[in-house]
Order: C-alpha cells, then sequence, then structure tokens
C-alpha cells in the first residue's frame, strides 16, 4: 500500500509572517500586544507571527488547549 502524501500544516503565507516578526525580532522593533514591550523571546515571535496569519485568514492549526487537571 502507498503512504497518504501528508498536507502542509501551515500554509506559506504563515511562513512569511512568522519569518517577518522573526526579522522584526533581530532588529529589535517587534512589540508585544498589551503592554508594548519588545520581544526578545523566540518563540514569543513565533506565537506573534502565528497570530498575525490567523488573523489574515492563513492556514494555521488552532491552538493547543491544556487539560484540566
Amino acid at each position: 500500500m502507498a503512504k497518504k502524501a501528508k498536507k502542509r500544516k501551515y500554509s506559506k503565507g504563515a511562513a512569511k509572517k512568522v519569518g517577518r516578526a522573526m526579522k522584526k525580532r533581530k532588529s529589535g522593533t517587534l512589540k508585544s500586544g498589551r503592554s508594548g514591550k519588545k520581544v526578545k523571546s523566540r518563540k514569543q515571535a513565533i506565537a506573534i507571527g502565528l497570530s498575525e496569519a490567523r488573523k489574515k485568514g492563513a492556514k494555521v492549526p488552532k491552538k493547543r488547549r491544556r487539560k484540566k487537571s
């Protein structure tokens, strides 16, 4: 049996948004939403890029929900 081809989890548009957020972080101009503080964390920059992509309607998986313990 042939393996099923995997589809992209993230669209090209989402990848561009994340790339742009990473560049802004490197140059020191990326700021967080409410507080407006400079973003230094790589993970936070990725999260900002993905949330912008979601707002634009790009193909991005839904946010993970934490299990209640």
